[in-house]
């Protein structure tokens, strides 16, 4: 390698020197240092952050961390035209501790007083035009990038409440998780899973069908998304990653027509690894007692239907299959019609929050079990309730109630006697009905998945 050693260059002719040729690289040695050149518009950046108040130094670029205090960085003295600063804000700081830009005898955008940085994740470059303007802030960043520390995820309808994110399935679809968290309980989401609620029976003459039961209610909570939970949560924790979630939403069972038959149970619904079993059909009105009379069994049990003959019929189990906490309670049953025919009336179905009432004297039909409620979609809201039993009447349609529908109501007054269906997506049971009135609908599931978003 051939050595050089001179003082100055200079061209032999005209105005222009080159050195190197093209596609050559020039590169000055370690520690040593260029004059003349002037600046391009740009800053050399120390990258050791600032932590106390300095005096900064044209040409440089500083990350000044203000997480103990207030920082104050004082521009060059005697600065001339073409001076540079720059300032980045090095923890995302500065709204809580501010940086106080003393302008050191110079105006700053043509006013002769300090500035002041406060907002979070801030930049700023200074160069210095002339005595009139002094330094011009020629930019100003006040937002801040930086690698997503957080789930991203998409379906369902997205809402946000706080630092959360809420996707909300009234119907199928998939949980697509892009990206997930860094920190690994920010991977924990919490959800609702609640199945279809049950249809009521119904019966002719003197015979009441019982009223639906709830979907099955199953919530967990993860530590990092505060919310008020039901008295259920706990179901299991789930820890999602990077793909999609297939979503099943259970809809409502169909009541009965009007004949002496049974509701129809609902559909379950589902989230990984979590099922929300069927709200069980009420039972039929029978005259003859067991059989279709009998409620049905599932995440919360259907009312046993009320029949103008001696025997009872039972309402379903709930929590069928069983799970803990349990996801539902069982139905209540019919009471059997003694002399005078006075009390045929048929049970309540289960709920969420409590079993259904069987029915009572009189003739009135059993009162639904208590719903259960949950803020996770960010409002209060009730879901699973078991619904009101069919009342009994005779003649029919001059006395007794028909079945409310889910929540935990009882049975309301109204003639004829046909049940009322459920609202939709609350998962509550269909009310049971009588003396040939058609019942009501269970209402349809919900899934909702809650996660920490920023």
């Amino acid at each position: 390698m051939s050595k050089i050693e001179v003082n100055q260059i200079s061209s032999q002719c005209g105005s222009t020197l080159t050195v190197g040729q093209s596609g050559d690289t020039v590169t000055l040695a370690a520690g040593a240092t260029q004059s003349g050149f002037g600046r391009t518009g740009t800053v050399d950046w120390d990258t050791t952050a600032k932590t106390a108040s300095f005096t900064a130094v044209s040409g440089n670029g500083y990350f000044v961390n203000t997480t103990s205090g207030a920082i104050t960085v004082t521009l060059p003295a005697s600065p001339s035209a073409g001076d540079i600063v720059s300032i980045a804000d090095y923890t995302n700081t500065f709204q809580t501790n501010a940086v106080t830009v003393n302008r050191n005898s110079e105006p700053i955008g043509g006013v002769a007083s300090d500035a002041i940085l406060s907002t979070e994740g801030q930049s700023v470059t200074f160069i210095y035009v002339d005595a009139t303007e002094g330094w011009k802030n020629v930019q100003d960043s006040t937002s801040n990038v930086t690698g997503n520390l957080f789930m991203t995820a998409l379906g369902g309808t997205i809402t946000t409440c706080g630092n959360c994110k809420i996707h909300t399935f009234t119907g199928p679809g998939t949980f697509c998780v892009s990206k997930v968290a860094c920190c690994a309980a920010d991977n924990q989401v919490s959800y609702l899973v609640v199945a279809g609620g049950g249809g009521g029976g119904s019966g002719t003459g003197g015979n009441t069908g019982g009223g639906g039961g709830a979907g099955g209610f199953r919530e967990d909570k993860s530590p990092t998304t505060p919310y008020t939970v039901s008295p259920l949560e706990g179901a299991g924790t789930i820890n999602v990653t990077a793909t999609g979630f297939p979503i099943t939403v259970g809809g409502g069972g169909a009541g009965s027509p009007g004949t002496i038959s049974r509701g129809s149970s609902g559909s379950t619904s589902t989230f990984s690894t979590i099922t929300a079993a069927v709200g069980a059909g009420g039972g039929a009105g029978s005259p003859s007692g067991p059989g279709d009379g009998v409620g049905l069994s599932g995440g919360s049990g259907g009312g046993g239907g009320g029949g103008a003959t001696l025997p009872s019929n039972s309402g379903g189990s709930g929590n069928t299959p069983p799970v803990s906490p349990p996801q539902g309670n069982p139905g209540g049953g019919a009471r059997p019609n003694t002399p005078p025919a006075s009390d045929a009336a048929s049970g309540g179905g289960g709920g969420a929050g409590g079993a259904g009432s069987p029915s009572p004297d009189g003739g009135a039909g059993g009162a639904g079990g208590a719903h259960i409620n949950t803020s996770i979609s960010g409002t209060d809201t009730e879901y699973a309730g078991g619904a009101g039993g069919g009342s009994w009447g005779n003649p029919c349609g001059t006395r007794g109630t028909p079945g409310g529908a889910g929540a935990g109501l009882s049975a309301q007054a109204a003639t004829p006697r046909a049940g009322t269906s459920a609202t939709s997506n609350q998962g509550s049971g269909g009310g049971g009905a009588s003396c040939g009135n058609a019942a009501g609908a269970g209402g349809s599931g919900i899934v909702i998945i809650r996660y920490k978003f920023k």
